[in-house]
């Protein structure tokens, strides 16, 4: 049953032992539980929601530095959303409100429009589903160019904060088959360059074998992923306890940002490394200056009327 709050309609899908619940502002995923644990942090239907958990990220992910960007012979400026670091924060499509156009009861497609603006002048047509099965729960993000003459970059991600367990993240297991990890600014987290995990810093970033993660503070985009035969990479967390949560993601996302939820304030904040945010993206930070680097940022360019997706999917273990 759809219901209006702070966060918009509700829509709670149900199948075997999982039931979702996603907002429609931002295309949020609100919360998915199997049988009676949270497999991501949730929040209330009737609060803001707390940054950007579990919101659909377009028409980029992550951050544009200062906000800034060429395409052709044109430079761009779009709207500051992280002020404190000087960036254009994970697009312009987190507060939207979608409305449904297809809705069942274990799945649930979303629709929004990015108008053509200042600082991004195309417009996009967002759909996304949400379909919960006995695998967990998938989503699907399309992005089609609706203007008329010109291709449109774009780049798309989740923001789920998984949870593991009951225990603290410290004594979460993780795994996470990259070889690479973009180092960026302690201060700024500006893209700086791309090491191997080993190179940078094995202790704090290698978990291409599982490891406990311990005390380490992480908020860095991986790439170089070691995929299955179908194409998938994984990343999975377990808890002492022996339950777990899993994130699968097809080729279309070669990045992943992951962050251990660090909070300023720290210790006895709100969220404080309450899960662990694991943000499959089609393009690295800072993509729509692609020129800028040595590697392949993943930047997409949309040609006028046509449509590219990317899906992923969480389950419990």
């Amino acid at each position: 049953m759809a219901r209006t709050s702070l966060t918009g309609t509700q829509y709670t899908l149900r199948a075997g032992d999982y039931e979702a619940v996603i907002a429609s502002v931002g295309a949020s995923l609100r919360a998915l539980r199997h049988g009676d644990r949270d497999l991501v942090v949730p929040f209330d239907a009737d609060q803001v929601r707390p940054a950007y958990r579990g919101a659909t990220l377009v028409p980029w992910p992550n951050r544009i530095v200062d906000g800034r960007y060429e395409l052709g012979d044109t430079t761009y400026q779009v709207p500051l959303t992280e002020p404190e670091r000087h960036h254009a924060l994970h697009g312009l499509g987190a507060w939207l409100d979608y409305e449904a156009i297809d809705r069942d009861t274990d799945a649930v497609t979303l629709r929004a429009s990015i108008e053509a603006q200042t600082g991004y002048p195309w417009r996009l047509c967002i759909e996304t589903t949400f379909a919960l099965g006995a695998d967990g729960l998938t989503q699907t993000v399309r992005a089609t160019n609706e203007s008329g003459d010109a291709p449109a970059p774009f780049g798309t991600g989740p923001h789920p904060y998984l949870v593991a367990g009951p225990g603290a993240l410290d004594s979460w297991t993780f795994e996470l088959p990259a070889a690479q990890v973009l180092d960026v600014t302690p201060d700024r987290l500006s893209p700086v360059a791309l090491h191997p995990v080993e190179g940078l810093d094995a202790t704090r970033f290698d978990y291409r074998d599982p490891r406990t993660l311990g005390a380490v503070e992480i908020d860095h985009a991986y790439t170089g992923l070691i995929r299955a035969a179908d194409g998938t990479a994984t990343v999975r967390l377990t808890d002492p306890s022996g339950t777990g949560v899993e994130m699968v993601w097809d080729a279309a996302c070669p990045w992943v940002q992951v962050h251990t939820a660090d909070l300023p304030a720290g210790p006895g904040t709100p969220g404080h490394r309450a899960g662990l945010a694991v943000e499959p993206m089609t393009c690295a930070p800072d993509a729509f200056n692609a020129d800028r680097y040595d590697y392949d940022t993943g930047l997409l360019l949309i040609e006028p009327g046509a449509t590219r997706a990317a899906s992923w999917r969480i389950a419990a273990l």
